[in-house]
């Protein structure tokens, strides 16, 4: 399997960024351009997505990241509720609506997915390694 260093090499985090500009692209347009509330409060959860995986990829300990991976999660979780209220509001479409959503429920799978991994992996990250004195 290929070493992933770096978060921006993870596939979740890469849909992630997909998700983040969809919803920038569709709060841009109308009223819900307008609505600064709205606008504001799903900008900065989809960018809490992003921002949770890359943080908790830096952590050196599993725990911690699965703590991060779970906020994300969380995350998806408060821009699908906001994804209602847009909809309700007639800022977007129901096509709109149910291709980010069913995004989001993907991003939120994948996080669940890698948080199990994480669970019953054997290592437990780099801050646990035994110094081997090199």
């Amino acid at each position: 399997m290929a070493k992933l260093d770096r978060f921006e090499d993870f596939e979740i985090w890469k849909h992630a960024r997909l998700i983040m500009n969809r919803v920038y692209d569709m709060s841009s347009i109308g009223e819900f351009a307008r609505d600064y509330a709205l606008k504001g409060q799903i900008r900065d959860a989809v960018i809490s997505i992003m921002s949770n995986i890359g943080e908790g990829h830096e952590r050196d300990g599993n725990k911690e990241r699965i703590n991060f991976l779970s906020y994300a999660k969380g995350s998806t979780g408060e821009v699908r509720c906001q994804l209602y209220v847009a909809l309700d509001i007639k800022y977007i479409t129901q096509k709109e609506f149910d291709e980010l959503y069913a995004m989001l429920m993907a991003e939120s799978r994948m996080l669940s997915g890698l948080m199990n991994y994480l669970k019953k992996s054997a290592f437990k990250g780099r801050k646990y390694k035994e110094d081997d004195g090199r």
